[in-house]
């Protein structure tokens, strides 16, 4: 049922039809909102939460997966190796701890602290806590771990957490769809916030000025039981089963189409909990899926699954401006 809800959410984003026009008030009301919230938080009206190191806040104005989770693995990766001891702050949507926050690390259940969380803190080995209250998380890591810099996954509209810096992610195929807020458009945001943050960066497709450039890539395959690694191109010309439970599976099928794999595709709703007989075709053929659903069913895994591991890449002129803009914020 969610994930035919989301097909048909999809559709009616992805331009102006008459079903949209008939929510466009209530689009406008959310805006409204929208805009009266950010103001209380800019005003002082509502409390907010500042930490002692920079706080770089990754989102994106638009309901769906457009990339944050490989942008924040990046990173980290970067950060790290320009001498930062950055830790991740995450709002662990689709776990369920027994309590807020919850430290993650390679050990944690996906189903307590969820998926995106425990791939990011498998793929970076720093240091991360999730909550829905972003600044518990904060606390959490800057009181037990050493941290002088921390990474907010998802967080863009979470004001209540102070932000050093916001980097905006785009998805650059469906970019904002009909251009409308919810619930008549896939906008949480109206297209002019993104003139309030400091760097955007635009996954696949093309940027814009003012815009960097993220691609995809994943040339391999790795065995959930064994961890035996295969070229995607080994699997050309066998029959397979393509599996997505993220924001935007096409994505994912089209990445396999293109290392010349002929895939039967599968497209679940996001972060759904997969369970062994979810994956059972009535074959023997390989099942092919992202890291984020590989992470819950490792437990359950067999021979026949197969996580897509992918990087981001990135415009080499972000990696500069980054650091200008982080250079800036220790000379206030």
């Amino acid at each position: 049922m969610k994930t035919s809800l989301s097909r048909l959410a999809a559709r009616i984003w992805s331009r102006k039809t008459g079903a949209g026009a008939c929510l466009w008030p209530f689009s406008k009301l959310f805006e409204g909102i929208v805009r009266l919230r950010r103001f209380c938080y800019r005003a002082g009206l509502l409390k907010t939460s500042a930490f002692p190191v920079p706080v770089i806040v990754v989102g994106n104005i638009t309901v769906g997966g457009a990339g944050k989770t490989p942008l924040i693995i990046w990173l980290a990766r970067f950060l790290k190796a320009q001498g930062y001891h950055p830790g991740i702050v995450s709002r662990g949507y689709g776990g369920r701890p027994p309590s807020w926050p919850q430290r993650v690390d390679a050990g944690s259940d996906a189903a307590f602290v969820g998926d995106e969380a425990r791939l990011i803190a498998d793929r970076t080995g720093c240091p991360m806590a999730v909550s829905p209250v972003r600044s518990d998380a904060c606390r959490l890591l800057l009181d037990n771990a050493d941290c002088d810099l921390l990474l907010s996954d998802d967080g863009l509209q979470h004001y209540a957490l102070e932000r050093t810096l916001e980097i905006a992610v785009i998805d650059g195929e469906r970019r904002f769809g009909n251009g409308w807020c919810l619930p008549a458009g896939p906008l949480r945001e109206p297209v002019s916030r993104l003139n309030q943050v400091d760097l955007i960066v635009v996954n696949g497709g093309e940027a814009r000025p003012g815009e960097f450039t993220m691609r995809m890539t994943g040339q391999e395959a790795v065995n959930l039981l064994t961890g035996q690694r295969r070229a995607l191109a080994e699997f050309n010309g066998t029959p397979c089963h393509a599996v997505a439970g993220i924001g935007h599976p096409a994505r994912f099928f089209r990445q396999l189409e293109k290392a010349g794999l002929a895939c039967i595709p599968h497209d679940f709703a996001d972060h759904f909990a997969f369970r062994r007989q979810d994956l059972e075709f009535g074959d023997e053929h390989p099942v092919l899926m992202t890291e984020k659903d590989a992470v819950k069913c490792r437990t359950f895994a067999d021979a026949r699954l197969w996580a897509v591991p992918v990087e981001a890449e990135l415009d080499p002129a972000f990696a500069a401006r980054l650091i200008e803009l982080l250079s800036e914020t220790h000379d206030r």
